[in-house]
């Protein structure tokens, strides 16, 4: 199974973090999610849930200033630990892509798994909170994951007026399309999807 786990400690963040890739069964598949901020520990198990991820994550954070440090280092962390995860990527389809609906929400997501970190993020305007949580930190969350796990990742927001219902779908269909990029393709096992002859 391919797997990682990565601990990061500043002045600002304690946080350990497992990733599990090649899941079999539901008992790998288990997501357990604590940030201290009840929204963010949701997005994140939609994330690792519709990506078909195991995902185990646990963050004391400088919450009283607010949770900019949490979501920006956890961003980092599940990079960290996809690039390791990952290694040289050999076998892996390197492109996902889905289109998906939450209600009136519809949002664009494609990755590939590049070597180069670089994020596309489009929405509407949005509601600043929910619960205590800023919404701008969606954005700097999947800034820092994709810095840190080399990928390319675009997020379009097609249409969609509720905030929650806006971030849910965009962490669903960031997990289906890294699930679908990170995913071992038995016809070309053990290439390097890239006339480069890397990633």
């Amino acid at each position: 199974m391919r797997e990682a786990t990565v601990n990061r400690i500043t002045n600002e963040t304690d946080i350990k973090l497992t990733l599990r890739l090649d899941c079999d069964n539901v008992k790998q598949r288990k997501v357990t999610v604590d940030t201290g901020c009840g929204f963010f520990d949701h997005m994140l198990t939609l994330f690792a849930a519709h990506g078909g991820f195991g995902l185990d994550v646990t963050c004391k954070g400088d919450t009283y200033v607010d949770f900019h440090h949490s979501a920006e280092d956890i961003g980092i962390c599940l990079g960290q630990a996809f690039s390791s995860a990952l290694g040289d990527c050999a076998g892996i389809r390197r492109y996902g892509s889905i289109i998906l609906p939450m209600d009136e929400a519809l949002v664009l997501c494609a990755v590939d798994v590049s070597g180069r970190g670089f994020l596309s993020y489009e929405t509407p305007r949005l509601n600043e909170r929910i619960g205590n949580f800023d919404t701008e930190l969606a954005r700097e969350f999947f800034t820092s994951f994709t810095r840190k796990s080399m990928m390319t990742l675009h997020i379009k927001v097609l249409s969609g007026e509720n905030t929650h219902h806006i971030l849910e779908a965009i962490f669903k269909a960031a997990g289906r399309a890294v699930s679908a990029a990170t995913e071992l393709d038995n016809r070309r096992t053990g290439e390097i999807q890239s006339t480069k002859g890397i990633i």
